[in-house]
């Protein structure tokens, strides 16, 4: 669960280590323009290819999520809904700081699973972005008229989402819980980096403190100006309150047939992708190979032991986080014509 303050890095098309060998990365901004007020409704240029709606998911999946050690409250949530898989990272609120809401993190993340599965289930030949605004609406509206939703802390998360649509997939990544995708052989990281270049503004601003102030002080002025950037055309995006946010996430769509059809993907939470990004206990494929043999509550157990060993190196000013993975693999009765 981010403070939303540290997030995935990346550029247009990079290459990424995390202790291995070099792995392609890929991001995108803005896919879809802005949407208009009010419920966001599929148009016939998003919908998916006819033959594609209703078919049976084709996917086998298995998922681990896990608070840090010592603590019962998990702001992470997976879940899976028919064809659609996500995993939601909430954002932690600091000690100290309001929100504008009578409800925590953990309120919104379930609110927001629960209102994406019932977009999917009303609207499944609609894009995951404007299901995702419409999702974003329906928590909206459970708030109930009890809680500032303009406050520039309201609850928020990141979102990744895949879904099968028989003969495609297409996935959505919004803020930094990055998606892993082997297809035919090749491995590729989906990231949204706008969170990671937000905050290497803010650490350029921070010198302009004076060299007095503490660290308490330090912290109130980072959290107070990211806060500020949160669904800004230069900040970066999240799931918040405002359902324009899903029209800024990265997507895509692979086929799942022919030789570039999509095996196997990792939907992860920063608390998870961890393992490269902080610790480099692998590269990418390594991470994919991991929870293929193992299951992706082994590369948790892989982050525990990481984060054991290495009590210095806090993430977002704490020693451990929420970590959740979902592993999903194709498999089709014709792959071996493929």
């Amino acid at each position: 669960m981010p403070d939303h303050g540290v997030g995935s890095q990346g550029a247009e098309v990079a290459a990424m280590t995390g202790g291995g060998t070099a792995q392609p990365r890929r991001t995108a901004h803005a896919t879809y323009p802005p949407g208009e007020p009010g419920l966001p409704e599929a148009v016939p240029a998003e919908r998916r290819r006819g033959v594609a709606v209703g078919a049976a998911p084709t996917m086998r999946v298995r998922s681990a999520s896990a608070p840090p050690p010592g603590r019962a409250a998990n702001e992470d949530l997976v879940f899976r809904f028919g064809p659609l898989v996500g995993v939601l990272d909430g954002a932690t609120v600091p000690e100290g700081f309001d929100t504008g809401c009578v409800h925590g993190p953990q309120w919104y993340v379930r609110h927001l699973a629960a209102r994406l599965g019932l977009a999917e289930a009303a609207r499944p030949a609609a894009t995951l972005v404007s299901n995702l605004a419409a999702a974003i609406l329906g928590v909206r509206a459970d708030h109930g008229g009890q809680c500032d939703l303009d406050h520039p802390g309201t609850l928020s998360s990141t979102v990744c989402l895949l879904r099968d649509g028989g003969d495609q997939v297409d996935y959505l990544v919004l803020c930094d819980s990055p998606l892993v995708l082997d297809t035919g052989g090749r491995v590729d990281v989906v990231v949204d980096d706008r969170l990671a270049a937000s905050v290497a503004r803010l650490r350029a601003t921070a010198t302009a403190l004076p060299e007095s102030a503490d660290r308490a002080t330090r912290f109130r002025h980072a959290v107070t100006a990211q806060r500020e950037q949160m669904n800004r055309t230069h900040g970066y995006w999240v799931a918040a309150a405002d359902p324009e946010a899903a029209y800024h996430s990265v997507v895509g769509t692979l086929p799942l047939r022919g030789s570039a059809t999509l095996r196997r993907a990792v939907l992860l939470t920063d608390g998870a992708s961890a393992a490269v990004e902080e610790f480099g206990l692998f590269d990418w494929t390594g991470l994919l190979d991991l929870v293929t043999a193992d299951g992706p509550g082994a590369l948790i157990e892989r982050v525990r032991a990481a984060e054991r060993d290495h009590p210095d190196r806090l993430r977002r000013h704490k020693p451990a986080d929420d970590a959740s993975a979902v592993y999903c693999e194709f498999t089709r009765p014709d792959d071996r014509n493929a």
